[in-house]
């Protein structure tokens, strides 16, 4: 595979975006090259068909990339020598089903660099949104979890909810010009469950997360056949809800 190759010659390529329709084994040469490649950064594989043979390629191609040193888009890189590996993981699309996640997901419990990931519109259900949230319980690292518009129900929310309550890490500085610090934890800030038929029973159990999490700062619950007492819950822990500066959308993030 022609990508694979550029991957595994080209030392310095920090981006890599693919539109076309990559197969189970695309994916697989992917992942091999991966297991090689220490400055990809990027990698989109949106709308393409990988299958769960191609998310567990990925998987274990994750736990081997162990790399902690992540100083991707900081605006300092006051160093000659450091190491970048990958970043953010883009599966939309996909195709990846239940099996892929749960790969996924024992990957997440190992690798300590991967803060995006992407698997919206990439029929996940239940369980799933399980194995996401049991390596939620350990990874702290992962910032940014999509999973728009999969088949997802109120067990898959509850057990998400349950990983937000164990993940509470308070030091939030995602996108921030004030990274100073060689150590800090970031931990999972957007959560986006739109379109996902998580129902009444699953906000309220996202509800008494949030009166517990304080690193959550984004939720998107559009379209998910959420009713009156859904919207009451939600309405509760806002109320509740103790944070007291919000900064969406600025470039210094104090929390």
């Amino acid at each position: 595979m022609a990508i694979a190759s550029a991957l595994t010659e080209h030392k310095l390529l920090p981006m890599l975006y693919k539109s076309t329709k990559i197969d189970a084994k695309g994916a697989q040469a992917l992942a091999n090259a991966l297991q090689i490649n220490k400055t990809l950064t990027t990698l989109n594989l949106g709308q393409s068909q990988i299958g769960d043979r191609g998310a567990q390629d990925l998987a274990n191609a994750l736990q081997i990339n162990k790399v902690t040193t992540i100083l991707v888009l900081l605006p300092h890189y006051f160093t000659s020598s450091f190491t970048q590996t990958l970043t953010t993981l883009d599966l939309g699309q996909s195709q990846v089903g239940d099996r892929g996640p749960q790969a996924l997901a024992n990957a997440l419990q190992i690798n300590k660099t991967l803060t995006t990931l992407n698997l919206g519109q990439s029929q996940i259900g239940d369980r799933g949104a399980q194995a996401l949230a049991n390596a939620l319980q350990i990874n702290e690292t992962l910032t940014t979890l999509d999973l728009r518009n999969n088949q997802i129900g109120a067990k898959g929310a509850q057990g998400l909810a349950n990983a937000l309550q164990i993940n509470k890490v308070t030091t939030i500085l995602v996108l921030s010009l004030l990274l100073f610090t060689s150590s800090f934890t970031q931990t999972l800030t957007t959560l986006d469950l739109g379109q996902s038929q998580v129902g009444d029973r699953g906000p309220q159990a996202l509800v008494n997360a949030l009166q517990i999490n304080k690193t959550l700062t984004t939720l998107n619950l559009g379209q998910s056949q959420i009713g009156d007492r859904g919207a009451q819950a939600l309405a509760n822990a806002l109320q509740i809800n103790k944070v007291t500066q919000i900064s969406v959308l600025l470039p210094i993030h104090y929390t």
